[in-house]
Formats: structure tokens, C-alpha cells, sequence
């Protein structure tokens, strides 16, 4: 991501400034990662580094617009599913798959929820496994928390189109490997025991279900080392209405598969049993 990125709440603080007959405006053009001085030129348009931007004829809420060079154009595509980039009140924002929102926002901040589930993996010199890379926050806060090494899958391109355009997004690190393929298809091809952690945060149940099953969750204990640590996202969703008991569905599972789990926040937090020890 080279240009500016606006959202309503942004464009809207540049038109006030056009109405007041400001000179410049402090405003944030990359979703609150920082702040910096735009130039009002006119009624119609503004500079930021050197380039005269239009103010937009319509700037929808709960929209990222990103500069394609001539226009401003809607952080979205579709082929299959519409996918686009959603701003959030922290600044980091999340994303949606045909109006379904694939990140928690509503009391956290997406960034800050990946922060706090990174945590508990204790990513500091491990390799880590993150089986759906998504947006790249958890690989963000594991690059920054010392990680050795980050193998990311994320199948859907346009998700990664997503995260080209995303400044919270982790940029190009030595220790992250980012492979656009289906985690489930590859993860068969994975070493024994390569990792000391893993990350995975699938999509809910009805999307990806066979990223719940029990086949994938016995690839995920063959793959980890004994000892090694796993958080799942599971999410809460309400069991009067789901009828589903997602969060200890998993559990079970992952017991089955050879670990030790417990239920934390909006996950399941699971550690692979060691080989019993033998006289």
C-alpha cells in the first residue's frame, strides 16, 4: 500500500476543512496508524505528499477506499464471495465474507484481540504454525514477540489482495512464509513435530467445517511437538440458536487427538501431551 486510505470518518473531517476554508487538516490516511497534514486545495479536491486527490461524490460508512491511481475505489472484490475491508472505531480494521465479519470488533480492537490470543502461545523463539493467515495480525504480533519462525497459509487471494492494502498487515519479514494454498490440503505434507506452536483461526463451523474435524485437528498434534501449545478459535456462538457447543465439540476432538485443553475466552487453549515416560 503506496497511496491514501480513507473511510467516512476521515473524508468527513476533509470536507469540514473545505467548508471552514482551511489551508490543511490533520487527519490519518493509513486507518489510525498515524496522523498526518493534508493540503486543502479547493472545494473539490486536496494534496497529501506532492498529489491532488479528489474528495469523493459518495464515501460510505463501514467502506476503506484505497487510490487505484485515478479514482478511489471500494477496499472489495468478488469472485465467488464479496470480500472487503472494514473499518473499525480502533483503526486496525477487519474484513467480511459476504456480509460476514471474520475478526472481532465490537469491545476489542481486531489487533488488540490478536495481541492478547498470541499471548498465550508464548511465541518468543518458537516455529509457529498459523493455519489461516487471514489479515496477518496474529503473524504480526508473533513477529513481534520473537517468534523464529511463521509458516501462514491463506487460500482465498483475495483475502491476501486484502492484506496488500492494509498497514496494520505485517510487511516483508525473512522469518514469515506466506503460502496461498488450502492449509487443509497441505497440512498432510507437513513435517512431524516442525512446530512448537500453533495458531488457527478458521472460519465458523458452516464455511469450513473441515477445519473442525477430526482428521485436520490429527495432523495438527502430529505436526506440533510434544509440549508444544495450540490456541483455537472457536468464537461463542449461542447455543440456543446454533444448537451447537462449538468451543467443547473442539475440546473433545483435540483431546482425541492427543491433547491436554481448556476453555479460554473465545477459544480453546490446548498443549500437546508428552510420550508417556517409560521405566
Amino acid at each position: 500500500m503506496t497511496g491514501p486510505l480513507l473511510t467516512l470518518a476521515e473524508h468527513d473531517k476533509l470536507v469540514a476543512a473545505a467548508k471552514r476554508g482551511d489551508s490543511t487538516v490533520e487527519c490519518s490516511l493509513d486507518l489510525g496508524r498515524s496522523c498526518t497534514s493534508v493540503e486543502i486545495v479547493d472545494s473539490t479536491s486536496w494534496r497529501w505528499q506532492g498529489q491532488q486527490f479528489p474528495f469523493l461524490e459518495r464515501c460510505k460508512e463501514r467502506t476503506v477506499y484505497y487510490w487505484a491511481g485515478e479514482e478511489f475505489e471500494p477496499a472489495s472484490r468478488f469472485s465467488g464471495a464479496l470480500i472487503k475491508l472494514v473499518p473499525t472505531e480502533w483503526g486496525p480494521p477487519t474484513f467480511e465474507i459476504d456480509g460476514v465479519k471474520m475478526l472481532p470488533t465490537s469491545q476489542v480492537s481486531p489487533y488488540e484481540d490478536a495481541r492478547a490470543k498470541v499471548a498465550l502461545i508464548q511465541p518468543s523463539g518458537k516455529a509457529i504454525l498459523d493455519t489461516c493467515a487471514g489479515l496477518g495480525y496474529f503473524a504480526a504480533w508473533c513477529l513481534a514477540g520473537g517468534a523464529a519462525r511463521i509458516v501462514s497459509f491463506e487460500k482465498n487471494p483475495d483475502v491476501l489482495w486484502l492484506r496488500s492494502l492494509n498497514p496494520w498487515s505485517p510487511g516483508l519479514d525473512a522469518r514469515l512464509e506466506l503460502q496461498q494454498c488450502d492449509v487443509a490440503e497441505r497440512i498432510a505434507s507437513l513435517r512431524d513435530a516442525s512446530f512448537d506452536a500453533v495458531l488457527h483461526d478458521p472460519p465458523r463451523f458452516g464455511l469450513a467445517g473441515e477445519l473442525y474435524s477430526q482428521a485436520f485437528y490429527d495432523h495438527l498434534a502430529r505436526v506440533l511437538r510434544p509440549g508444544g501449545r495450540l490456541f483455537h478459535y472457536t468464537g461463542a456462538p449461542n447455543r440456543l440458536t446454533s444448537n451447537r457447543d462449538v468451543p467443547n465439540e473442539v475440546s473433545k476432538r483435540l483431546r482425541l487427538a492427543g491433547f491436554v485443553t481448556e476453555l479460554s475466552g473465545d477459544g480453546v487453549l490446548a498443549t500437546r501431551r508428552r510420550p508417556a515416560s517409560h521405566r
